[in-house]
């Protein structure tokens, strides 16, 4: 149902910290003219923890209106409050968002068992497709994947955004069910379609949309020279996107490519010049 490039946007703000829904509309045209296959407002790389529900909603329903059908969006949702998550989920499915991306509760650090509850309870309060989202390094807990091969059996749990930089762990869970796997590791992309994911929700294209569709076009297409080679052609923007925390980076990189401000909200930071310096390096080697 989900495949390709499906780009984690990034939330723009203005010197006074409010949402650029200029800068947004930008972004999300310019993600759609370039072939990005589908768009993901409020995730990680777009601060929703620092974003009010008004905020998050605002945000989703902006994104949907701007999209106009061209492309799927699968709007973030999720929380460690299951009844925060439902009610995010639900208002995704009321403003048309095609599907809902739901991380695993963070700092509560659910059991297996817990997982099962929480995301069976928003799968159920909200008839839109469910996304799993599983990012240790974020939320503490790595969801196992004998659990989401039990959460799999829902019907609109559909797929997974699978972050945990494990290639054993992507086999594993397709070895175990039928769910969508969908990279989460810009630069464990290549590696984890080879085992069956069917592509990546990417940070990396936000900066250079084209190239990282045309990754995952290529191979889902039968490519794999070419998608080959333009991972290894990203694979230095793979990592430099990560020398600080996203998404201090990737705002740096649009900031310095002249499409929004290097604005993020506190407790994130821009990056050190330092830092930057490495990654300039690695922008000027893709001519952006």
């Amino acid at each position: 149902m989900f495949s390709g490039s499906i780009v984690a946007l990034v939330t723009p703000f203005k010197k006074n910290f409010e949402i650029d829904l200029d800068a947004y509309g930008r972004l999300i045209d310019r993600q759609i003219e370039q072939g990005t296959h589908g768009l993901v407002p409020c995730g990680c790389t777009g601060e929703a923890a620092t974003l009010s529900h008004d905020e998050q909603k605002r945000c989703i329903r902006f994104t949907v209106e701007r999209a106009a059908g061209r492309v799927p969006v699968i709007a973030g949702t999720g929380s460690n409050n299951t009844h925060e998550a439902v009610g995010l989920t639900r208002y995704a499915k009321e403003v048309g968002a095609a599907a809902a991306l739901l991380i695993t509760p963070y700092y509560n650090k659910p059991t297996p068992a817990g997982q099962i509850a929480h995301f069976t309870a928003v799968a159920k309060a909200a008839d839109i497709p469910n996304i799993l989202y599983n990012v240790p390094g974020r939320t503490g807990t790595n969801m196992l994947p004998q659990t989401v091969a039990e959460l799999s059996k829902i019907d609109n749990i559909v797929a997974i955004k699978e972050a945990g930089g494990s290639v054993d762990q992507v086999s594993h869970i397709i070895s175990l069910c039928g769910i969508t796997v969908l990279s989460g590791d810009d630069s464990l992309t290549l590696p984890m379609m080879a085992v069956g994911a069917k592509g990546v929700i990417s940070v990396a294209a936000n900066v250079a949309p084209a190239k990282t569709a045309k990754m995952c076009s290529s191979f889902l297409d039968g490519d794999i020279d070419a998608a080959r080679r333009l991972h290894h052609e990203l694979f230095g923007l793979f990592k430099g996107l990560f020398i600080e925390t996203n998404p201090m980076p990737v705002k740096a990189a649009l900031a310095h490519m002249g499409l929004i401000e290097n604005i993020l909200r506190m407790p994130l930071t821009p990056m050190l010049p330092d830092k930057f310096a490495q990654l300039e390096v690695v922008l000027k080697q893709l001519g952006v």
